[in-house]
């Protein structure tokens, strides 16, 4: 516990005391000596007035320490909290999370209810078994499906048989170069191109309920192909979910321009695959929920230990009064019913 003295060290109290030394003090030490001089009997006043200078002497230095310890004190204070905010800095660039300034639009929510939760499984389509644990999941769950794999249509086919929703993993070009898979889009494309590639992967794996970027760091920066791109969402009344893999996402403005709603992505749980470490941020992610009213975390269907995390967590954030939708209520009906 602690406990701090409520003094405001500062260049006036110190001058307070030097003033009070001055007047009464030193003055008092000055009579002292006249009256030495003024009778045989000086030497047995000067001890009386000094006898009666020593708890004026004290006090003053009492005050002394007590200035100067309390400045210690409020400079030691300043370094801790500006280390603090550098601190606070520095964790608001880590790529695991990434929530928006303004309040998160959500579901409409039932009395009681603590939060919305989203959850986002992606890169359905590389392995059936990955994916099956997911479908076991007892709530609403979105799962996105990239186009192209050898088990993409499968994949697509045994998400909505299990009553999930199912979004178009989009792969683009990202800014690293990695290569981001079948049927990507990249820049420098044309719009004829892009659409005749978002064409063909929504007929391989549709009909979808929504669509997110697969990497992308590259063309989600780019305003004009993303207007081209949300064109599309909105011509096939799908929404779009921002997977927010750069800092500079030009997909807000592209959306505000066509005056679409898009969702954006708070947490990815799964850049660590320890068990401990995606509940510890699926923790921070229940906090901007009970905050802000929903939040929307992103996983993959290659975490091993996702599936049988979200399944043991799922009863026990029910009965704390939290609830589930899936990405495109989130983003598209704020009135929907939630789970």
């Amino acid at each position: 516990m602690a406990i701090f003295i409520n003094v405001k060290p500062s260049v006036e109290n110190f001058d307070t005391v030097c003033r009070y030394y001055k007047s009464n003090v030193l003055k008092t030490n000055k009579n002292v000596k006249r009256k030495a001089s003024l009778s045989k009997y000086g030497m047995q006043k000067q001890k009386n007035a000094v006898s009666d200078i020593v708890p004026a002497v004290l006090f003053t230095g009492a005050l002394i320490l007590v200035s100067i310890a309390a400045s210690l004190s409020s400079m030691e204070n300043a370094d801790i909290q500006e280390h603090s905010i550098e601190q606070i800095s520095e964790s608001d660039t880590l790529p695991v999370s990434d929530p928006p300034e303004e309040p998160i639009t959500g579901p409409e929510q039932q009395p009681g209810c603590k939060g919305t939760i989203v959850f986002v499984i992606d890169d359905a389509g590389h392995s059936l078994p990955e994916l099956e644990a997911f479908l076991d999941f007892p709530g609403p769950l979105t799962i996105a499906v990239l186009p192209g794999l050898p088990h993409s249509a499968e994949a697509a086919r045994r998400i909505r048989a299990a009553e999930k929703e199912l979004f178009l993993h989009q792969p683009m070009e990202a800014i690293g170069g990695q290569h981001p898979g079948p049927g990507a889009i990249y820049a420098g494309m044309n719009t004829e191109d892009i659409l005749a590639i978002l064409h063909q992967n929504i007929s391989e794996i549709g009909p979808v309920a929504g669509m997110n970027n697969h990497q992308g760091s590259k063309i989600t920066a780019d305003r004009e192909i993303m207007e081209t791109i949300l064109a599309f969402c909105r011509e096939q009344e799908i929404p779009f979910l921002d997977s927010k893999t750069t800092h500079v996402s030009a997909v807000p403005a592209a959306a505000k321009n066509l005056g679409i709603a898009i969702g954006e992505r708070n947490f990815f749980i799964d850049n660590n695959q320890d068990y401990n470490s995606m509940q510890s941020v699926i923790n921070e992610g229940l906090e901007i929920a009970a905050a802000r009213g929903s939040v929307i975390m992103i996983g993959h269907v290659w975490s091993l230990e996702l599936a049988p995390l979200l399944i043991n967590l799922y009863q026990d954030l029910i009965d704390q009064g939290y609830v589930f939708a899936a990405a495109s209520d989130l983003i598209n009906n704020p009135a929907a019913k939630v789970h």
